[in-house]
């Protein structure tokens, strides 16, 4: 059985909101082609989780042996989002662009994720690259709006692209490789002309083929791993 989890970054409501549209329209073709999905949705725009404080610090930081009763109520919330992270094998997040970076929400998010001992160790002894991720093998699909363009590589606003590279550089965190991480985007949202609505067709296109191509590659892995099982 596969596992998706599904976050939504964005502060508005679906009526106004192209990620969460395109959210929508990735889970519901991915349950499509496997029925079976167990779905686990996190509305972090909506319901934003805290900012890491330092409070927050000195709980993470400190050994489980050692925390006391205060350190492990600071830390519920991170307990729970990790929880969920560790389960999903697919993660799909409705991002909008805000200010050329990801929503303070997101980020928020992010901060209770990214947690020594729950999802990097670190260990001084690895050189100049301490920091090792505790998790693996999951896929990340990113769902993307901008009001502007040309935010690609070597693209008219690239310089100004702060999004993708942060998500880019915390989805280790998540136990996803570089490689895993697929970015659907739409453009030109403040413009509101053809290449708008072109791009908005051509996002949900991409999006819904993404979604049956991770479904089918979740449901080859699961029947794969069915019949090494059984071999044994």
């Amino acid at each position: 059985m596969t596992v998706l989890l599904r976050i939504d970054a964005s502060a508005q409501l679906e009526d106004r909101s192209l990620t969460r549209q395109l959210t929508s329209l990735f889970q519901r073709t991915f349950q499509e082609e496997s029925p079976d999905t167990t779905v686990i949705a996190r509305d972090v725009g909506q319901m934003p989780p805290p900012f890491v404080s330092g409070r927050f610090i000195h709980a993470a930081f400190t050994g489980i042996e050692e925390r006391e009763r205060w350190m492990t109520e600071v830390l519920a919330e991170s307990d729970s989002l990790i929880d969920e992270v560790e389960k999903a094998d697919i993660i799909v997040m409705g991002v909008p662009m805000y200010n050329y970076g990801m929503p303070a929400a997101l980020k928020a998010w992010f901060d209770q994720v990214a947690r020594i001992g729950r999802t990097f160790s670190f260990d001084l002894e690895r050189g100049d690259f301490p920091i090792e991720p505790i998790l693996s093998g999951k896929r990340l699909a990113v769902l993307s709006s901008r009001g502007e363009f040309g935010f690609e590589p070597g693209g008219l606003r690239a310089a100004r692209n702060a999004l993708d590279p942060a998500i880019a550089a915390c989805a280790h965190y998540l136990g996803v490789a570089p490689d895993a991480v697929e970015t659907i985007a739409i453009e030109y949202q403040e413009f509101k002309d053809d290449r708008h609505r072109q791009s908005v067709h051509s996002a949900r296109t991409r999006t819904v083929e993404l979604a049956r191509r991770l479904a089918a590659d979740g449901k080859a892995g699961v029947e794969q791993s069915s019949t090494v099982h059984a071999a044994r």
